[in-house]
């Protein structure tokens, strides 16, 4: 799919073949009965196993309920409990659990170098034998392979990021999809002086302002930029990039009141309560705003060239694959799940139920929304730079971005020095392939 990308972050090499899962062969000696005929063993009950899955999707739990359902009904001695937890609060979880011998048997693995950092540290189960793994393309496996090549997850969902918007309130003002940046922020002025917030949007949590340059930025610099940095042509100084985060810096009349405390959940609550027109936002809140607002009517628009001669861009990146932790009591049943992840059934679910287009390829959508985001995803897509190539680095490069952010709308740091900072933190780890 063209949302994909290879030359990530690690130089990682997909594991050279998928060995088919073995499975336990339960056999027992024929009995003969008192005539001396030879009659076949009645095969024994296999051992109930109850399965933990950890996650920080916790707007998800209906829906991995009924994937889970689904599992099961070739699988019944197997339970799985979908045990998700903030997920500002998952990655601390999960390294305590797992570094005390612990954690969950079924891991929902975060993308890229965070997935990579715990393989490398032996707390997951490798997938080489896995049947069902060569569905996936290798640019898809690079999400959970390690830096010694092998796959320890198998990916399930893309994400992209766009821009939502409250049809209703476009139609009531005479607004349509802007298709030029200009387009974009006279819309934004038109919703202002009606009174209606144009953007919900918060500073609160960093992962939104890494998430919303990763958007927004595209826009500035144009989809080569980033190809200049992994090349050394460029850095995080060059004013292509020192503009993606003056831009930030510009739209703050567009804000909500108050915004540097704002986080996610006021910032979905403003938009499914139609307080706000536009939110910057990952496709997963599609499903979770819908639930919450059934009644609201939202659609979707690319993010607008700045430049005449610009294309209109959505972010796209693996978000998520599920591996097995290397300590589990139940390494083969949690092995069973993977293979199940891997097929079409699967793939059905998670599209229509998670509302994301899915890893399995050839699996549509139902919804037209979803549809739509998949769409722009597999033809206007651009890489999440700082999770795809920048999430390295102790703390990573993606943090430093979304703390430096933070300080500048603080009024604590110009956009100058935000950059700055970013690439102080890409130097102590990253390396241009020139």
């Amino acid at each position: 799919m063209k949302r994909l990308f290879s030359g990530a972050l690690l130089t990682m090499v997909a594991a050279s073949s998928m060995l088919v899962a073995c499975s336990s062969n339960n056999t027992a000696t024929p009995s003969t009965t008192p005539g001396g005929a030879s009659t076949a063993p009645s095969a024994a009950p296999q051992e109930k196993v109850k399965l933990t899955m950890g996650s920080w999707r916790t707007e998800d739990s209906e829906a991995y309920a009924k994937i889970i359902a689904e599992f099961k009904k070739t699988n019944p001695n197997i339970d799985i409990e979908f045990k998700p937890i903030k997920n500002t609060e998952y990655n601390t979880a999960l390294n305590t659990g797992l570094q005390s011998g612990n954690g969950p048997d079924i891991i929902h693995l975060r993308p890229y170098a965070a997935g990579a950092a715990l393989a490398d540290a032996g707390y997951l189960e490798p997938l080489t034998s896995v049947k069902g793994m060569d569905v996936f393309s290798k640019d898809t496996l690079l999400a959970a392979t390690g830096t010694d090549g092998k796959v320890y997850g198998v990916p399930t969902v893309f994400s992209s990021t766009q821009v939502f918007y409250n049809k209703k309130i476009f139609q009531k003002y005479n607004l349509t999809e802007p298709k030029t940046w200009d387009e974009l922020l006279k819309t934004a002025d038109t919703l202002k002086k009606n009174k209606v917030t144009p953007f919900a949007f918060g500073s609160k949590e960093g992962w939104i302002l890494s998430l919303t340059q990763g958007t927004l930025a595209p826009s500035v610099y144009g989809t080569d930029f980033i190809k200049k940095i992994l090349a050394g042509e460029a850095n995080f100084k060059s004013p292509e990039y020192v503009s993606s985060i003056k831009m930030l810096k510009d739209m703050t009349p567009y804000f909500p009141d108050n915004y540097v405390g704002i986080g996610m959940d006021d910032m979905r609550n403003m938009f499914v309560s139609e307080q706000a027109a536009m939110m910057v936002m990952g496709d997963w809140e599609y499903a979770v705003m819908k639930k919450t607002n059934p009644d609201l009517q939202m659609d979707v628009f690319p993010v607008p060239p700045m430049k005449a001669d610009g294309k209109a861009t959505v972010t796209t990146w693996v978000d998520g694959s599920f591996s097995v932790n290397a300590k589990s009591a139940h390494k083969a049943e949690a092995l069973k799940f993977m293979e199940f992840l891997t097929t079409k059934e699967f793939g059905a679910l998670a599209v229509n139920e998670l509302q994301k287009p899915s890893t399995i390829p050839g699996v549509a959508a139902k919804d037209p929304l979803v549809a739509k985001i998949a769409k722009n995803a597999d033809t206007i897509s651009t890489p999440y730079a700082s999770v795809v190539y920048f999430n390295a680095g102790n703390p990573t490069t993606k943090s430093t971005l979304e703390n430096s952010i933070q300080g500048m709308y603080l009024n604590k740091l110009t956009p100058e020095q935000v950059t700055e900072e970013v690439q102080k933190s890409a130097d102590t780890w990253f390396k241009p392939k020139k």
